[in-house]
């Protein structure tokens, strides 16, 4: 089969499309015929061995990915050959022809879900649902900002916080994204490269019950002044260090919380795929892919994904 592969550490160059063995499964594993994987930071994070991550080699990357069940270990029953699914935590890497992963990690992909739409799915939608509800726990009718809504987990965010009766507040940094989330049907879009665009929002009155934030040490210290009585940031993203004034905290008595999607068990991930498939079947949640790679183009998605700007997601279509 076809896959691409790195010998080692390096930068997106190195990575290369390869003949490479067919994953062979074991207990508690599905063989996937990959119809398109998705891309996300942390892929280029384990190819380059940065923030802490670390990789086998020779490394295929993708831990995201949608595609058509082949073949099923004797002990699993949920699947069946034939099955549409999407899945994360790829244990081979989806940037191939045929992957395996757990069928514990693995969900039913809806018929009117693309396969590209399904590799966008595992890490951004998991991720903005676990922010949400499993760590913000929002409920209808509380103000919620996504601050930095037009990336794969701020679109996942928003479409989430609109589908469960949020009045939704969502940031973008240019116009094509203010465009971007209109169409997604925020309330209010905002554009967060404006000087002071949190000051009409700084007021206990104003303020909001719920921050996503996607760029902590960038925001963290206005998001606190902008918080509601017991209000929460959320803080999916962070690439620094901020500093805060816990006063602002002890105002509100309001709280930060972390999400890292390495931290949610198996049963949890299971509550939230249930909970994402009737929203995907009915329309509710539509994935936006942004662009579409060939295999032999990962390399130029690893370098397009780290770029400021994001307008959805970025996929790589293997096969129909």
């Amino acid at each position: 089969m076809k896959a691409v592969q790195i010998q080692d550490y390096g930068p997106a160059s190195d990575l290369a499309v390869v003949e490479a063995p067919k994953p062979v499964i074991k207990a508690g594993q599905l063989l996937v015929q990959i119809g398109a994987a998705g891309i996300n930071p942390v892929d280029t994070y384990i190819r380059s061995g940065t923030n802490n991550y670390q990789a086998s080699f020779p490394h295929t990357p993708g831990n995201d990915g949608a595609g058509t069940v082949v073949e099923v270990a004797d002990d699993v029953t949920e699947f069946k050959v034939g099955d549409r699914i999407y899945f994360s935590r790829c244990l081979s890497g989806s940037s191939a022809e045929f992957a395996s992963c757990l069928a514990e990690k693995a969900f039913p992909l809806p018929d009117n879900i693309s396969f590209e739409q399904g590799a966008c799915l595992g890490v951004p939608y998991t991720t903005a649902h676990r922010a949400l509800f499993g760590r913000a726990h929002a409920q209808a009718g509380q103000k919620v900002l996504i601050h930095g809504g037009t990336g794969a987990v701020g679109i996942a965010a928003v479409q989430l916080a609109l589908a469960a009766g949020l009045e939704v507040v969502a940031s973008a940094g240019s116009d094509a994204g203010e465009e971007l989330l209109k169409a997604q049907g925020a309330h209010l879009v905002i554009n967060h490269k404006e000087a002071d665009h949190l000051a009409p929002f700084q007021n206990l009155e104003n303020g909001f019950d719920i921050v996503i934030e996607m760029l902590a040490d960038q925001n963290l210290d206005q998001d606190l002044k902008a918080l509601a009585h017991g209000g929460c940031v959320a803080v999916i993203g962070n690439r620094g260090t901020v500093e805060i004034n816990p006063r602002d905290l002890m105002a509100r008595d309001a709280a930060v919380v972390g999400v890292a999607l390495a931290n949610v068990k198996t049963p949890a991930l299971k509550q939230i795929g249930k909970s994402l498939f009737p929203l995907l079947s009915s329309g509710l949640l539509t994935p936006v892919v942004r662009k579409t790679y060939s295999l032999d183009e990962l390399g130029q998605a690893h370098e397009d994904v780290l770029r400021a700007g994001a307008l959805g997601n970025l996929v790589v279509t293997i096969a129909n």
